[in-house]
């Protein structure tokens, strides 16, 4: 009796000390460097446990991934899943309200979490002495969460998620396309048929309860993985994770999800008519099969000899014959279902007809058969895919999420690499039956997309309607009984661990030369992966256009990116693709750039490819006319989008009709009149080495870097002479400009003024760490205000930012219509609120504790670590001003921050850019007192 009886009681009340986490699997890296060495261990809770130790920098990325997205929701109860990525960061039992993004950005780290059909990851990147903390966080809203969630809470993000789905989706061009394709490809009641963010007549129909079924159903351990990579003690490591970890119970059982591809008998024909559009698209869905399928990798090829780049076959026949202004294609796939997907966007200049370029995909398709699959298609994707795949192994967070995504959706932590090996193994026999199985006369889902009034461009008469949704009343709705979780511990949970001894932050060293006599040579040399990293900065850019060719520098780089004499645009891509390397040449205002990536192994013929770009650029009539079309048509669409409108009605206010008060690109009626010679002209004056710089970071030597860009002095040309920056007043007065946009379901908002030149240790570096507290991070008063309090929005920051010369203080935000004068009197509320009482004492801490951790994820990647070179060069700037940054941050005072906010912040100096339907707006913004103005750009 005594014997049953104990055991009941351990059946009720478990053991409070649980078995350390097993090690379930070892891996080491292969030689060619292919695979990331990992340890994988699993709790007796289920939760599975992968390590990654990367010592090259002292940080650490924490990545929990759970193993539900919209796939697990039920077909009346959309959205949930990213629902829940909202609520997990609203705090948990022992972390207050908003208190896991203020701890991570207090330690200097970044944060966020991404939610898709499969999955939903939170991340974290943080100083390596905050992992203990980062666990903790995490642990606690596994297994703490449901206590701290509220009515309230849910309301707000419930409302802030609306604002994400107006934001992304409904008040956005295209933004309707992926919901419309999934409900076209699939039946109402297969999970792939609706989006992550779900309906909002869901979101509007359920309580907190359901979400907290939700919850409890898929949250637990056994449903989660964890990954750590970076710079910590294994066992150290090991030993947190089972504290935090071990005593959560698992969940209710999951079982794997059953593969359910679209199947479909006949083409699909839908139109999507988007006011917000200029350009037709069409967008065409083949069904496939399901990830980790064996016939994935060669439908992945297919896809890249389809619309992989521009030496594909819809790029050359039909953006290079100008029947298209751009196309493309890829093979996307997901858990339970893969499609091969086609695209291809018409001139609406010409004739905006989607019925053509449909005939002509179709031909294209069709004649792929007689024209069949070679070694070198194959080739060519197997190096794109393994120069990819290395460089993504550049971070803490790349090899971590992989690992990840390999493990939760394939049980295989090295899927992603073991997917290439399946790839490299391809036969161009096996891609031409995957044509033959998948594409070759079989049904596909095609979306005509049209813009209002247009409906006669549709590809052709709709013939399929998305069957209506079947929803239950609210009250219908049945709430499913789960057990709460019972966890003990033999700890305090409230007790947040404290950080370990800060880490050692250094700058890389960097290594200085000449070119000549004025080309200078800046690198760092870092061989954690074989690849290289180049930045070639030319004096020149916008500033450097005259009146009459404004919008030069933007045309020359596009031509610049499409090949040599020697080369057409599909050749220089399609020799970059088997070299697994990029070249990309861009303009900005000060300079024009050429941007390089490659593999160490094949830098030598990458850099023969950048000479002969620089040296003998193609500049061919027929590409200049297509590059020409694509840019006015790329710039017509742009008036479409009210986040440009308002970014560039704010521009025009600031600058007024100078070069810095015009669109990066010019204006349409000055770019129609730039002829070929104007821009060969602008690249003979300012595609010149000449006093220029060349940025390299990677595993390169100094004295390799010097023999391998040599070439550069051979440019014949005298140095340019880039004219100086004239800076006028700000042209406008403060008040309310309203930029009409009839019908939009929000606004767009910018409030601000001139303000200062960029510096680096001088007054705009003081005004920022003014504004860090007031819109500078997501914890920031207007965020706070906008979203969390009151759900106004999806997100709302400020910054001050500019060039050398000149600069503004802004602050940006989409917020919803029927609130837009509320949002600008909270906004100016906030401008008051800091000029009157300055930082707190509490503010002043965390803006310390930010700034001084910070800079250990600053040179993690060769990416960052060239636009840290950039940044010096360009700014002339000494490496040791980040120690500078260090010491003003620490000694800064409220009182110089608050006299900065008076400076800067008086509401009735503010220019107030509003982006949204007139008629229903204007009553409401006039009872803010302040000037109103009609507003249309230029």
């Amino acid at each position: 009796m005594k014997l049953k009886t104990w055991s009941l009681l351990l059946l009720l009340c478990p053991p409070l000390v649980s078995a350390a986490p097993t090690l379930i699997k070892q891996v080491e890296r292969a030689q060619d460097g292919l695979v990331i060495p990992y340890q994988e261990y699993q709790l007796d809770n289920g939760l599975t446990l992968l390590l990654n130790t990367d010592k090259s920098d002292p940080v650490v990325h924490v990545e929990m991934t759970y193993h539900v997205g919209s796939a697990r929701e039920e077909p009346e109860q959309t959205g949930f899943a990213h629902f829940f990525e909202h609520m997990m960061f609203q705090g948990s039992k022992h972390v207050g309200d908003q208190e896991h993004f203020r701890l991570i950005n207090e330690a200097g780290g970044t944060m966020n979490g991404s939610t898709n059909r499969d999955r939903t990851n939170y991340y974290q990147t943080v100083p390596a002495n905050h992992l203990e903390k980062v666990l903790w966080l995490e642990a606690d809203r596994m297994g703490f969460l449901l206590e701290a969630v509220s009515q309230h809470k849910f309301e707000i993000q419930r409302d802030t998620v609306k604002n994400e789905r107006s934001q992304r989706i409904d008040n956005q061009p295209y933004g309707l396309v992926g919901e419309r394709m999934g409900e076209l490809l699939y039946p109402r009641d297969h999970p792939y048929s609706w989006q992550p963010i779900g309906y909002v007549e869901d979101l509007d129909r359920v309580n907190v309860e359901h979400l907290k079924t939700f919850f409890k159903r898929w949250y637990g351990p056994n449903n989660a993985t964890l990954v750590i990579s970076g710079d910590f003690d294994t066992q150290q490591t090991l030993a947190w994770v089972e504290k935090y970890f071990a005593s959560i119970p698992a969940g209710p059982e999951v079982k794997s999800a059953t593969p359910q591809p679209a199947q479909l008998d006949d083409n699909r024909y839908q139109t999507l008519v988007d006011s917000g559009i200029r350009m037709p698209m069409l967008y065409m869905s083949y069904p496939t099969v399901w990830l980790g399928h064996k016939d994935e990798a060669a439908l992945d090829v297919l896809a890249n000899v389809l619309g992989g780049g521009k030496s594909s076959l819809l790029y050359q026949e039909l953006v290079e014959t100008g029947k298209a202004v751009s196309a493309g294609a890829s093979h996307y796939c997901a858990e339970l279902a893969c499609t091969l997907s086609v695209w291809a966007y018409s001139n609406p200049s010409e004739d905006g007809a989607l019925a053509p370029l449909n005939q002509e995909i179709n031909r294209i398709v069709t004649e792929l058969a007689e024209r069949g699959i070679n070694d070198a298609d194959v080739d060519k994707a197997v190096t794109e895919l393994r120069a990819n795949l290395i460089l993504g192994l550049d971070s803490t967070q790349g090899k971590a999420r992989q690992l990840a995504l390999g493990k939760v959706l394939k049980d295989d932590p090295q899927f992603a690499i073991n997917a290439w090996r399946a790839l490299a193994k391809t036969t161009p026999s096996q891609v031409t039956k995957v044509y033959q199985q998948y594409l070759q006369n079989q049904p596909a889902a095609i979306l005509s997309v049209v813009p209002s009034g247009k409906q006669d461009w549709q590809a052709a008469k709709p013939n399929y309607v998305t069957p209506k949704r079947e929803l239950p009343s609210a009250d219908e709705k049945i709430v499913a009984s789960l057990p709460e979780r019972q966890i003990q511990d033999d700890f305090d949970r409230s007790v947040m661990p404290k950080a370990a001894s800060p880490v050692t932050i250094k700058v890389p060293p960097l290594w200085q030369d000449t070119l000549g006599n004025n080309i200078q040579l800046q690198g760092i040399v870092n061989d954690e992966i074989p690849a290289v990293s180049i930045i070639i900065a030319l004096p020149g850019g916008q500033r450097s256009e005259q009146a009459k060719n404004i919008g030069v520098a933007n045309l020359t780089a596009a031509m610049m990116n499409q090949g040599t004499e020697r080369l057409s645009s599909g050749e220089f891509s399609e020799a970059l693709e088997k070299l697994g390397a990029s070249i990309s040449v861009s303009q900005g205002f000060y300079t024009n750039l050429v941007k390089v990536t490659t593999l160490t192994e094949t830098l030598a013929p990458t850099l023969d490819l950048v000479e002969e770009l620089l040296f003998t650029p193609g500049f061919r009539e027929q590409d200049f006319k297509k590059v020409k079309t694509r840019t006015l048509e790329s710039m017509a669409q742009s008036r479409h989008q009210p986040a440009w409108l308002a970014q560039q009605a704010f521009r025009q206010l600031m600058y007024g009709q100078t070069r810095m008060g015009l669109p990066d690109e010019g204006q349409a009626e000055q770019v129609a009149a730039i002829t070929l010679d104007q821009v060969r002209d602008y690249y003979k004056q300012y595609y010149n080495p000449a006093n220029g710089h060349v940025l390299i970071a990677g595993d390169l030597s100094a004295a390799q870097a010097k023999a391998d860009f040599a070439f550069l002095t051979q440019w014949q040309q005298d140095a340019p002479k880039v004219p100086a920056v004239e800076v006028q007043p700000q042209p406008a007065k403060p008040g309310i400009y309203i930029v009409d946009m009839p019908d939009a379901v929000q606004s767009v908002l910018r409030v601000g003024q001139r303000a200062l030149p960029r510096d680096a240790t001088g007054p705009f570096f003081y005004a920022n760490l003014m504004n860090f507290n007031l819109g500078g991070n997501f914890n920031s008063r207007i965020n706070q205000n906008l979203r969390e309090d009151k759900g106004y929005t999806y997100g709302a920051h400020s910054y001050f930012t500019g060039n050398r010369d000149a600069g503004v203080f802004l602050v940006a935000t989409d917020v919803r219509a029927d609130v837009t004068a509320e949002a600008i009197k909270n906004i100016l509320h906030e401008f008051t609120q800091l000029q009157k009482q300055g930082p707190t004492e509490k503010e002043l801490a965390y803006l310390r504790s930010s700034y001084s951790q910070q800079d250990a994820l600053a040179y993690e990647t060769l990416s960052n670590k060239a636009g840290f070179l950039l940044q010096l060069a360009m700014m002339d700037l000494s490496p040791d001003y980040l120690a500078k940054q260090q010491d003003i941050v620490s000694e800064v005072e409220a009182g110089t921050l608050t006299k900065l906010a008076k400076q800067w912040l008086d509401p009735s100096d503010m220019v107030i850019v509003v982006v949204g339907d007139k008629a229903k707006l204007e009553k409401s913004l006039s009872q803010l007192h302040l000037p109103l103005y009609d507003f249309a750009l230029e």
